[in-house]
């Protein structure tokens, strides 16, 4: 049977489907529609016409909808759990916490869609002023493009539909060929709502199918979660667009000496390198760890990484499964290459099973090597040595990426001086990069990306303020 696409609300069929597989070992998991050129051009006709519509919903009715898909996104969490892990590759544990997490956002949409009032803003504080009042309230840009990635297939598209949903601006998800079916199933969950069925759609379009749409003015938002060439091809594509970008990453984690329990610090910083096959903006990759505590610390870290249990992912017990495909693995084991060729240290791993990359460290690595500059996107860190506080933030900083950091300290003089010095969207202090709470303001500086999710930011994100300004009051 082939799966349908979402068109307007509708599930429909296009002309030709194609195949998502397990990346774990290969097995068909659904034959999806492919949705024509004409399709898709309706899809976006729809989003326009809609337009007003969705901007005057009324709050109970867009907080309703939310609260609607919230509610079944938790009743039917253990099928979709199973579903992302199918298609993804993910672990059970995660898929399910992938799950649990969306649920949490469409909640926090449906509160935040209830307290979306605006600003009142006194004028009369200049004599000229005298009597007047205004009103601020933001309203959608407009229609919204999303593109949304592979890694979380579920939880990072409810991150550009629960806000745009919480507005009251239409939507269209462009999901990962590879991973489509949890956002089917999300689209699957809307319909059932009383939004207007033109509001949202999830297409299946090629790269070819969504060039246009980049461009269209009809879709005057874009909000990519993606890669950074990605992000920089569609900022030169639609530079008078408002586009809204989560990019990449090379999280770093600074470990002090005052931290009390160093095993317990390398157990988190080696499963969050490795617990979405290393698939996380935020994974840790490198690994910042004061000189005095590096040797003994490096021992805890590799028998935190080689303790890590790897394999089938529909197995509840497993923590690291399968990179997305055998391309995925062979660029990752050929980055390691690079970097051991040209001086690195390997302390663990470095091999692959197919799509299963062994979790890997590397220490002393050369800065020179591929590995050292780009996001390596696969359960690899890389361990490095510094002397003061000072020299760490240094090498946080060298990074063209800045997402997320993590510092493991008790000190709040060093926490305040991470916050200020970081050039970092999210600073977690006694954690790894990895944390995100759904309601916090999330994204990156530098090449990391330009906005920023968490619901209620979102929201910011996805409209613009307009001022009502009232005369002649008895104020």
């Amino acid at each position: 049977m082939i799966r349908p696409f979402y068109l307007s609300g509708v599930p429909t069929l296009g002309e030709g489907s194609f195949e998502v597989r397990s990346p774990f070992d290969g097995s068909l998991v659904a034959e999806v529609s492919r949705p024509t050129t004409a399709q898709a051009e309706q899809a976006v006709a729809d989003l326009d016409a809609v337009r007003a519509e969705a901007q005057a919903l009324p709050a109970h009715v867009r907080a309703a909808a939310l609260d609607h898909i919230s509610a079944r996104l938790a009743e039917r969490s253990d099928e979709i759990a199973a579903l992302i892990t199918a298609e993804n590759g993910k672990p059970m544990m995660w898929a399910k916490s992938e799950v649990g997490r969306a649920v949490s956002t469409f909640r926090w949409a449906a509160e935040e869609a209830r307290r979306f009032a605006g600003d009142l803003m006194r004028l009369d504080t200049e004599p000229a002023q005298t009597g007047r009042m205004a009103i601020v309230r933001r309203f959608p840009r407009g229609p919204v493009l999303a593109i949304t990635p592979f890694n979380f297939p579920l939880n990072l598209v409810a991150h550009k539909v629960a806000p745009a949903i919480a507005v009251g601006a239409p939507i269209l998800v462009k999901p990962a060929l590879k991973t489509p079916l949890a956002a089917l199933v999300l689209a699957e969950i809307v319909a059932e709502t009383d939004l207007p069925p033109r509001m949202m759609s999830v297409l299946t379009i090629s790269h070819e199918q969504l060039e246009p749409m980049v461009i269209d003015p009809r879709l005057p938002v874009l909000s990519l979660t993606g890669s950074d060439a990605v992000g920089e091809q569609l900022r030169a594509a639609a530079p008078r667009k408002h586009v809204i970008t989560e990019l990449g990453g090379d999280a770093a984690v600074i470990v002090e000496p005052d931290w009390p329990d160093l095993k317990a610090a390398a157990a988190r910083i080696g499963l969050f390198g490795c617990y979405q096959a290393g698939q996380s903006c935020i994974g840790v990759q490198r690994v910042l760890v004061h000189t005095s505590i590096a040797e003994k610390f490096t021992g805890e870290l590799v028998a935190a990484m080689e303790g890590l249990r790897q394999g089938d992912p529909t197995d509840p017990e497993v923590q690291v499964g399968p990179v997305i495909d055998a391309k995925a693995a062979e660029r990752i084991t050929g980055w390691v290459a690079d970097a051991t060729g040209k001086g690195a240290r390997l302390l663990t791993g470095g091999t692959a099973v197919g799509t299963l990359v062994a979790p890997t460290l590397l220490a002393d690595v050369p800065a020179e090597s591929i590995i050292a500059n780009n996001e390596v996107f696969g359960p690899v860190l890389t361990v490095t040595t510094y002397d003061t506080i000072e020299e760490a933030f240094a090498k946080v900083n060298s990074s063209r990426y800045g997402l997320q950091a993590g510092v493991f300290t008790t000190l709040l003089t060093t926490a305040f001086a991470a916050h200020r010095e970081l050039e970092v969207g999210g600073v977690i202090i006694g954690d790894v990069p990895t944390f995100r709470a759904d309601q916090m303001p999330y994204g990156g500086w530098k090449a990391s990306g330009s906005g920023r999710e968490g619901v209620a930011s979102a929201m910011d994100d996805l409209t613009d303020a307009r001022v009502l300004v009232l005369t002649g009051l008895p104020l």
